[in-house]
């Protein structure tokens, strides 16, 4: 790879993530009742994107939630994710978007759990870690370091995180204590000054690497697929010219862009009638398995497309040489997006 990060193939580089929050977590976010029972869509989502994948002959790195990975009814789908050759990452035990108020034991705890329940599960040892909702903090990222992790993908460089959260609050019925807890969800309007190029945090023990979910170059505005998809229910050609724009100016400013996916990107309010709240869950799951057919496509086509582990392995070096060190002030002790 090359200094503008382009690779042998000709392409610039760029990875893939998948955040693999399960339909018991969108409901326990949003403050539904029955979410204690842990209900799953797993055996639904998982085949859907592994075949979208292997056609495009494409790996990526999928976050486990580790409430998920202790349960047996999981244990099948969480394995056949490692088994195709997909890395495994790390995306909390409780999946709660408030880690900013837990302890510094709580986060460790927190972090370990979830840990040793993917490793169990999956046979593979997380070594990257995405925070629920994007949540990170100084105290996670020293145990994050300390734990030997080797990279977080917690950071969310927009500046429409309170539209996102004002949105999100009015389609709840949640009460005044529990919409406290998510008051920085999606994070605040100074998130869109972070930087889009990966950098490193100094924490207590050593460097850590930061790989920032992309979002438009210029405008720092979504591009991740579930936003994508929400604009194509109003024009899809006009959501495919905003991808594909979005695309070009990654290339244009030489950001290597770290793409975002959801499971409702793969399903509809047709297969998850109890989702039916969140942004695009009307369309039917068919539907958007055609559109992430394109989007995926389109994605591989401009980029040469890694897991993150892969990402943080071939872009340390140059990053290094660059001492991109931003300090862990005050104000990142809190959600993130």
């Amino acid at each position: 790879m090359n200094n503008r990060g382009i690779t042998k193939s000709g392409k610039p580089l760029a990875s893939l993530s998948l955040d693999l929050d399960n339909q018991w977590s969108y409901m326990k976010t949003h403050g539904d009742a029955g979410w204690e029972s842990f209900p799953t869509y797993l055996d639904v989502v998982v085949p859907r994107f592994l075949e979208i994948l292997g056609e495009l002959n494409t790996k990526m790195t999928v976050f486990v939630v580790g409430q998920d990975a202790v349960l047996e009814k999981n244990h099948r789908a969480l394995k056949s994710i490692h088994d195709a050759g997909h890395e495994v990452g790390n995306h909390s035990f409780h999946h709660e978007p408030w880690l900013h108020l837990y302890s510094p034991e709580e986060i460790e705890r927190e972090v370990t759990q979830a840990e040793e329940a993917i490793q169990s599960a999956t046979g593979d040892r997380p070594i990257g870690w995405r925070g629920p909702g994007f949540s990170f903090s100084k105290p996670l990222l020293n145990v994050l370091a300390k734990r030997g992790y080797e990279y977080d993908g917690s950071t969310f460089p927009t500046y429409l995180g309170p539209l996102a959260r004002a949105y999100y609050f009015l389609k709840s019925d949640l009460p005044k204590e529990e919409l406290k807890k998510r008051s920085q969800l999606f994070g605040k309007f100074s998130e869109g000054f972070r930087p889009l190029k990966p950098y490193f945090w100094n924490t207590d023990h050593r460097d850590l690497l930061e790989i920032p979910v992309t979002t438009m170059p210029l405008f720092k505005v979504p591009m991740h697929a579930s936003y994508i998809l929400y604009f194509a229910t109003y024009s899809e050609f006009l959501a495919k010219v905003y991808f594909k724009s979005a695309l070009k100016l990654c290339r244009i400013f030489g950001i290597q862009p770290s793409l975002l996916l959801h499971p409702l990107d793969f399903i509809g309010g047709d297969d998850i009638a109890e989702l039916a709240f969140f942004p695009a869950m009307q369309v039917p799951g068919a539907k958007k398995m055609k559109f992430m057919r394109w989007l995926l496509k389109a994605y591989t086509d401009h980029f040469e497309v890694v897991p993150m582990r892969e990402h943080a392995d071939r872009c340390r070096e140059s990053i290094h040489d660059a001492r991109q060190v931003p300090e862990i002030g005050a104000d990142s002790a809190r959600q993130a997006g």
